[in-house]
């Protein structure tokens, strides 16, 4: 996948193309000219291809990725179908009333004129698109279960084109008899060929395609392509309509270019996301027609029919501004409801009664994710490191928020953390980076994981157990760390790995042990890992093998040593926004942000007369009348033993004030003397308060460890509130947060 950071583009382009679908439903410039009207229609027609072609990029995406067969749908397809399944059941209720007004409720053959709108066209005359999805996602999962990426968009276009001569070009059909009879028949299960069989199939693979085998985008390109496609459209359409040709005019031929320039160039803006729109532009789609009944029933109260609907243009824009209300008004409230924890997927927490946590900013780490993608080659992949519960930032929150951002791609350490990840809705591909046995391959395939590959011995009894399904793996070589993985000097061996027929081997990787040193001795070291590594890729290229993806680099491997030939990049601390020390070497210095801090409350404060101790073991002396501060944190949380005796520091009221005496398993003490804290006040240890900041790097080097090993041992140990930056909404539970994130998609 392409996907890499959010797409705020298409996010906001959703509100404008519902507002495009009211056009056709309330004909704006009907009063005015037919032409025009026309062609405003016309362009509308883009919509509802630009909605699925977005449902395609987000959601079947990963499917057409070289190699891979999906037996089964996927978590994602699977709650793609269940909430548009239950959104159309709640639609089709919503609309009962007055479907039966208008009378439309079908008198003959009731059941069997009930399923065909329930499957084909919609049980409302906008509902349509509903079925059509869930329509269409099947067909093109089912596609793809049996054929290659290129063959099931044959197929799709295929059915495009014959839906085209039901449509808009029916009047060519109507001249051949034996098609005419075909399209008779056919018109007699299903009202037109805009549905789900039909119309859908070709987008939503569309924009698989574009997310599946990324381009480079050219914004200039892209918008040539774009006016010549919406050229060829406008005559087309105006064409085929002198012709007289059209039974319904929903279907063009320049409408499949149209889609695809359209989606191109809106995804060349890269950013942050807008999930509010997402669910804004769909309540608008479903609410309009709501909305149209309601301004004429007010006109007809208000005596004002002349120009709420007569005025095509006035009919329009109060359709457009009741839909846009209600919309707003619906969705903010669903989106107060899942913040606010009533929703089940995570209570709500209450910092006031807290004694330590860590605050963990999900939308630093989305912007880490970005910054980080700009500092990788063109081509390659993020792969992000979520091991150990992402660092102790809460894996199903972070990898649910990369995953929105369009990261396709994670690292774990254990088949139960990728477990983990898939349960909580995680899709894309999970790389196992540690040791599992052989003996875990049914594991292993139930959770659709990939796995590490250490040596032959070891490829040889995951092949054995995986039989004649080929087990998804990526084979780690040793350039010169020697922990896992084959000698890189060992050519035949990898080339026999590649060779084993129960192994489907989708990447190949090494791990650099000193890309973070500045030494001039260690990056010679890191170079020569990497010749290794590229000598052994030239040699297998050279004999024949086609090979997965490469990836080398971490999180200093990124910054420090550019490496071209790459499919992945796989950074982990610099994703939250650290380093492993405040020293490491970087060439490139993009913009990271810390995404955790660590915050615990202060819950006495005493004063210590000059001469007296404190403490375990007295181990502090007060040399000056002190105010000494209890802060309730301590080892059992967390934070180190070695942190205390004056080598760490807390921040208490924007001022540092150093830790004193032997840290306790739950609470610690703090020189509070020049700070003015009381009791009640918050003091943070890792993180920002006023002007003053203490870093992860920081804080580690009091503590004579690593950033990574003290983020890693905090996240278990604390509870973890999401940062809901940008919104009122309060913090919630990182662990149990994934599925937030995720329902949006």
């Amino acid at each position: 996948m392409t996907a890499r950071r959010g797409y705020p583009a298409v996010d906001r382009f959703r509100v404008a193309a519902a507002l495009l679908v009211v056009c056709i439903h309330t004909a704006p410039l009907a009063s005015f000219s037919a032409a025009a009207d026309f062609a405003l229609k016309t362009l509308a027609r883009l919509a509802v291809p630009f909605f699925f072609t977005a449902t395609g990029f987000f959601l079947l995406g990963e499917l057409v990725r070289p190699g891979l067969r999906p037996r089964t749908l996927s978590p994602g397809v699977r709650r793609f179908l269940k909430k548009t399944g239950v959104l159309y059941a709640a639609c089709t209720v919503l609309y009962l009333p007055v479907t039966l007004y208008a009378g439309n409720f079908p008198v003959k053959n009731v059941l069997g004129e009930l399923v065909r709108d329930a499957v084909l066209d919609g049980t409302f005359y906008h509902l349509w698109y509903l079925p059509a999805a869930l329509l269409g996602v099947l067909v093109v999962c089912g596609l793809l279960r049996f054929l290659r990426p290129g063959a099931a968009a044959g197929v799709c276009g295929a059915l495009y084109l014959a839906g085209l001569l039901g449509d808009s070009w029916y009047g060519l059909a109507k001249q051949l008899p034996a098609l005419k009879a075909g399209y008779d028949a056919l018109f007699g299960v299903m009202d037109y060929t805009r549905n789900g069989l039909f119309f859908a199939p070709a987008f939503l693979m569309l924009g698989a395609l574009l997310a599946g085998f990324p381009a480079r985008r050219r914004p200039r390109a892209c918008l040539a392509g774009l006016g010549c496609s919406l050229a060829l459209l406008f005559a087309e359409a105006f064409g085929l309509r002198a012709l007289g040709w059209p039974r319904h005019d929903s279907m063009y031929l320049a409408l499949v270019p149209c889609a695809c320039f359209l989606f191109l160039c809106l995804l060349v803006p890269r950013g942050g996301d807008a999930p509010f729109l997402r669910e804004f532009s769909m309540l608008v789609y479903v609410l309009h027609p709501m909305a149209i009944v309601g301004v004429r029933g007010a006109a007809r109260v208000l005596h004002a029919r002349e120009w709420l609907v007569e005025n095509s243009l006035a009919h329009f824009a109060a359709v457009a501004a009741a839909s846009c209300a209600a919309a707003w008004l619906l969705a903010r409230l669903s989106q107060r409801r899942r913040w606010d924890g009533r929703s089940g997927t995570a209570p709500k927490p209450d910092l006031r009664r807290a004694r330590a946590w860590a605050e963990v900013d999900l939308e630093a780490v989305a912007r880490n994710a970005g910054a980080l993608q700009g500092c990788m080659p063109a081509g390659c992949r993020l792969m992000a490191v979520v091991k150990a519960d992402a660092y102790g930032h809460g894996a199903p929150a972070v990898a649910g928020r990369l995953w929105q951002a369009g990261v396709r791609a994670f690292a774990v350490a254990t088949p139960e953390e990728g477990a983990q990840l898939r349960r909580c809705g995680i899709t894309g591909e999970i790389l196992v980076l540690g040791y599992a046995d052989a003996a875990r391959i049914r594991e292993l395939r139930r959770w659709r994981l990939c796995q590490t590959v250490t040596d032959p011995a070891h490829a040889r009894a995951l092949a054995r157990a995986a039989g004649r399904r080929p087990l998804p793996v990526h084979i780690a070589v040793d350039t010169g760390m020697h922990r896992l993985g084959t000698d890189a000097g060992a050519a035949p061996a990898v080339a026999e790995m590649l060779r084993l027929p129960g192994l489907e081997v989708r990447g190949l990787f090494t791990h650099l042990a000193v890309a973070d040193s500045p030494a001039p001795e260690d990056a010679a070291f890191t170079r020569t890992q990497l010749d290794a590594f590229e000598a052994l890729a030239r040699k297998l290229r050279g004999a024949g093998y086609t090979l997965p993806p490469l990836h080398a680099q971490a999180s200093c491997g990124i910054l420090n040593q550019p490496q071209p030939d790459c499919g992945y990049a796989r950074p982990g601390i610099a994703l939250y926004g650290a380093l492993s020390t405040a020293g490491c070497a970087a060439r490139l210095h993009p913009v990271l942000a810390p995404a955790l801090a660590l915050r615990a409350r202060v819950v006495s404060v005493r004063r210590v007369p000059p001469g007296e101790g404190a403490g375990y073991g007295l181990a502090f002396r007060a040399r000056r009348s002190t105010r000494l501060a209890v802060v309730a944190i301590g080892y059992a949380d967390g934070w180190p033993r070695a942190a205390g005796e004056g080598r760490g520091h807390v921040l208490l009221h924007g001022r540092r004030a150093p830790v004193v005496g032997r840290v306790c398993m739950d609470q610690l003490l703090v020189d509070a003397t020049d700070t003015g804290a009381a009791v009640g006040d918050v003091a943070t240890l890792i993180g920002a308060d006023g002007p003053e900041r203490i870093t992860a790097e920081e804080a580690a080097e009091a503590a004579g460890t690593i950033a990574n090993e003290l983020l890693c041992r905090i996240g278990p140990a604390c509870p973890a509130f999401i940062c809901a930056e940008k919104t009122k909404a309060p913090r919630r539970c990182a662990h149990n947060a994934a599925g937030l994130f995720l329902a949006s998609q």
